[in-house]
């Protein structure tokens, strides 16, 4: 089976974005665990809280190390892989783009302040301090480089005329419509997906029968933190939704099988489609709330796709992205707020073992609901790569190297992951937290 090289561009540019995720996510969320466990420490003048944020601050700079790599072969393959594209919005968006940067070398230099500054100062308080510039860098970065997405979904603030780019607004389509849903979605669920990654692992030591104090308290820290956010998510995941009614209506048609403009459309949860007849079967149904997600009422009109021309509709299959990447991120949010309650109730239950192997599942599917949700985010837009100016077959490379291109960054995705796996789990089993507090004379 062959390939032409759009297809092998997309393949390479989603196998890119896809493993990259994995650690921009983890970048951007846990800077802001690191911050609230270092202030409780230093508020309750708590020496666990302290550790926590010690350990996940090593376990950071290896995800940062290798967020830099797949972050650069990002921004490489957009110009090699995408040069038609780039021809045309690369003048539009290049201040994003630099931005990210500068953003990122804001976060470096302050992560190396932090992390060569510990038990440097009287007051802990001043090293604190070091930890919040990294949170603005790790956020920003995150906020520059999706509006560049956002303006993929939503371009504004130029104008083209025969292939020619002219009256460019950078600001203008940095804050295109699409930027407010887009980027507070991907820093909430970054944040969410942080706190239970890390939840994920002290409920994985508790099982092992590693039950002390430091364990309970990185417990309880991770999961309140991710109700919270859990919540978040849910807020912005609603406004997004009627972001996607106002702007992108086929994208939020195709993700819910709604063929026929009407009021009172109803949210489909799973089922199978036969396209020929748009017949939905075996779906569970949920009467009215699809326009309820669109503008808040039963009332609200969503427009069907058949209003579109059938070349434009963004593939059907998106409607299973979409229902996974809403469920499991209703299974974090029920987890959560799960032990929250087991804590009011009976601190006893939060011990439970089904609700800590609950928690550890919660981990990995965190992880898989950030993929599901870039899948959709992209592969809804099509056939568009600029919607509205550039299908994504006319911005692709023409070149026939793009397969071999494909091989060598597969393989140094998969040398990134055994390395930086094998890494972290060596740092973390040879300086457990129980010798860590015993070098450090902390009560365990």
């Amino acid at each position: 089976m062959s390939f032409d090289p759009a297809t092998l561009s997309r393949i390479l540019t989603a196998l890119t974005l896809g493993f990259h995720i994995i650690f921009a996510t983890i970048g951007v969320g846990v800077p802001v665990m690191i911050m609230i466990a270092e202030w409780l420490g230093i508020r309750k003048q708590d020496p666990h809280y302290i550790l926590l944020a010690r350990r996940w601050a090593r376990g950071f700079t290896v995800t940062v190390a290798v967020g830099v790599v797949t972050g650069t072969a990002i921004g490489m393959q957009l110009s090699l892989l995408w040069p038609s594209f780039m021809k045309v919005a690369g003048q539009v968006i290049a201040l994003p783009l630099f931005m990210e940067t500068f953003a990122f070398f804001f976060e470096a230099i302050f992560l190396g302040i932090y992390l060569y500054t510990w038990d440097r100062f009287k007051k802990p308080l001043y090293h604190w301090l070091f930890v919040i510039p990294v949170v603005i860098g790790s956020s920003a970065s995150a906020f520059f480089i999706t509006t560049v997405n956002a303006f993929m979904n939503t371009p504004q603030g130029f104008t083209l005329a025969n292939g020619a780019i002219a009256a460019i607004e950078p600001i203008k389509a940095m804050f295109n419509p699409a930027t407010p849903s887009k980027v507070a979605h991907v820093l909430a669920s970054s944040y969410l997906t942080s706190a239970f990654i890390l939840a994920a692992i002290t409920a994985w030591s508790i099982l092992k029968g590693k039950g002390g104090e430091y364990h309970r308290k990185a417990l309880r820290l991770t999961m309140i933190w991710g109700l919270v956010f859990a919540v978040g998510t849910i807020v912005v995941g609603d406004l997004s939704g009627k972001f996607l009614a106002k702007y992108q209506p086929e994208k939020l048609a195709a993700a819910e099988w709604h063929f026929e403009t009407k009021p009172q459309a109803d949210l489909l949860l799973g089922g199978t489609l036969d396209p020929e007849t748009q017949e939905v079967k075996g779906a569970l149904v949920l009467p009215g709330a699809l326009s309820i997600l669109a503008g808040g009422t039963t009332n609200t009109e969503v427009k069907g796709l058949n209003d579109f021309p059938q070349e434009l509709w963004p593939p059907l299959y998106v409607h299973y992205l979409f229902d996974l990447m809403v469920i499991l991120g209703m299974y974090l949010a029920v987890v959560a707020g799960l032990f929250i309650l087991a804590r009011a109730w009976k601190k006893k239950y939060e011990w439970n073992p089904w609700l800590l192997r609950s928690i550890v599942a919660g981990g990995p599917l965190a992880m898989i609901a950030i993929e599901l949700g870039w899948m959709y985010a992209e592969i809804g837009r099509q056939p568009w790569i600029l919607r509205g100016y550039m299908k994504t077959s006319e911005g692709a490379t023409m070149s026939g190297d793009v397969g071999q291109m494909l091989i060598l960054f597969a393989l140094l995705y998969a040398v990134l992951a055994i390395v930086s796996t094998s890494v972290l789990l060596r740092m973390f089993r040879n300086n457990s937290p129980e010798l860590e507090m015993q070098k450090r004379g902390i009560q365990q």
